[in-house]
């Protein structure tokens, strides 16, 4: 998919639940839990056992249905595995310009991480297409996100950290382009007790919280 589009998506959605899991079946389990919610775009992290191969396996099964990217990825070498396996998108926690340079010669957005505004500045200057705020819980949450925007109306941000049912719409509110969510949406425990249902809940309820949000 063309990366302007793929860019587009993730903006129109307003959502990036990341797939943190212990297994390439649960993985899929969460990912099936959360499409049923309607959500189609997700980040898988490098810290799922084996999670290249999950990805090429996600990208197999599931097609142009999802838009399906790599977190938790720190090189360069890590961003062309993930991309030749299949992730649309690369996600960082951290900011390293080799990254973003490779990504762009993939022609795939790159949403590396920041948290000073140094960082960000540095980031968005380097052509990241969205700057990862992380972890944005830990310094103030969605009034830092209010921050950074007064300087940097400009830059695409999407919060990481302390994004839940509780905080999303302020998020939204301080202009945040979408919201990165962990275990507050892809609660891996639920999945593995059997309760997908309570995952697909959340993706909807996330997706009506940015919309709500959004029309204020």
């Amino acid at each position: 998919m063309d990366k302007k589009l793929i860019v587009e998506q993730i903006e129109t959605l307003g959502l990036l639940p990341v797939v943190r899991a212990s297994s390439s079946d649960e993985a899929i389990q969460a990912i099936d839990a959360v499409m049923a919610g309607g959500v189609n775009i997700l980040e898988i992290t490098m810290t799922v056992p084996g999670a290249v191969k999950v990805i090429e396996k996600v990208a197999d099964k599931y097609g142009s249905d999802v838009l399906v990217g790599a977190g938790t990825v720190l090189d360069p070498e890590t961003a062309r595995a993930c991309l030749l396996a299949g992730a649309q998108f690369i996600v960082s926690p951290a900011l390293n310009l080799d990254t973003i340079a490779l990504c762009h010669r993939y022609s795939a957005p790159i949403m590396p991480g920041a948290l000073t505004p140094t960082e960000v500045i540095t980031a968005w200057s380097a052509g990241a297409d969205f700057v990862k705020v992380f972890p944005c819980g830990a310094v103030g949450g969605a009034s830092y996100i209010k921050n950074l925007m007064g300087p940097f109306p400009q830059i695409k941000m999407i919060p990481t950290g302390g994004v839940s049912l509780k905080t999303a719409g302020d998020f939204i509110k301080a202009g945040a382009s979408a919201l990165g969510v962990g275990t507050d949406l892809v609660d891996v425990k639920a999945i593995r007790d059997g309760n997908g249902g309570v995952v697909t809940e959340r993706a909807r309820q996330f997706i009506d919280l940015v919309r709500e949000a959004r029309a204020v």
